[in-house]
């Protein structure tokens, strides 16, 4: 399954140089702006701004299309449902079809929800995509001061992506192998699909559960305090990408202000 192979974006990107914490840090400012701002302008001067980064984020286009096109789709299909089941259709009808009416209102609401959901995914996908999960289990220790079990577990589960993608394909062969099929039928199609991924779903436990095995036989988490092997610092151009998304969520809010379009989430 290529959306849960992880993106392995340039090394020698920008981004990817800078401190995870830093990175985390951005993405959470931009998603206050986001969830703070119910209009669409402001989530459209953010993903614009996000998706502009993307040549020193070191994530190719492509890679970043082929792993969340099915979030892109989601966004979307979220966005015309709220649409069409929207209680009331407010504004002048720009589409009638039979009963439903679909107010001028309502359709660019039902777009801007969508492009916030859009902008909340980039910002996710930039913030963490771009770290490395060894470094990001670093910062978490030494900047956040976490506890060294949750910041394991963290570098765990995304270093075991790869092979759940790799499982997933594995248990597709095999079915294939025994002749298992859906032919053309879609109910058999979705029955499948629904064994599959409960195949996958044991196979992960029990992996997790032979890896905590594995660790409490090595001692893990015996002495209160452990050594740090790989130093993690917070630099001058690391507080320059938090400042950055300060300073991006502030100018989006500002701009839809200054036309008039905001919508604060209170008030």
């Amino acid at each position: 399954m290529r959306l849960l192979t992880p993106i392995v974006p340039n090394a020698s990107a920008p981004m990817v140089r800078a401190n995870p914490v830093a990175k985390l840090a951005a993405g959470f400012l931009i998603l206050i702006a986001l969830f703070a701002s119910l209009d669409g302008v402001t989530a459209l001067i953010i993903l614009a701004v996000l998706l502009g980064l993307l040549p020193v984020s070191g994530i190719a286009a492509s890679a970043l299309l082929g792993r969340a096109w099915l979030v892109g789709i989601a966004a979307i299909s979220i966005g015309v449902i709220n649409v069409l089941f929207a209680p009331e259709q407010l504004g002048t009808t720009v589409m009638a079809v039979g009963q439903v009416r679909i107010g001028d209102e309502t359709l660019v609401n039902g777009l801007g929800l969508a492009v916030r959901l859009l902008g909340v995914a980039m910002a996710g996908i930039l913030s963490t995509a771009t770290s490395d999960p060894t470094e990001m289990a670093d910062a978490l220790v030494q900047q956040l001061r976490v506890s060294h079990r949750f910041a394991v577990g963290v570098l765990a589960a995304l270093r075991l992506l790869p092979l759940l993608a790799q499982e997933w394909q594995t248990i597709g062969l095999a079915r294939r192998a025994r002749g298992v099929d859906a032919g053309r039928s879609p109910i058999a199609a979705v029955r499948l699909f629904a064994g599959r991924l409960l195949a996958l779903l044991v196979g992960s436990i029990r992996r997790g559960s032979r890896m905590a095995l594995a660790m409490e036989a090595r001692g893990f988490g015996a002495m209160p305090c452990r050594t740090v092997a790989r130093a993690q610092r917070m630099r001058v151009g690391d507080w320059a990408w938090i400042g950055g998304a300060a300073a991006l969520g502030a100018l989006a809010i500002g701009v839809s202000i200054a036309l008039g379009t905001w919508r604060p989430l209170f008030g």
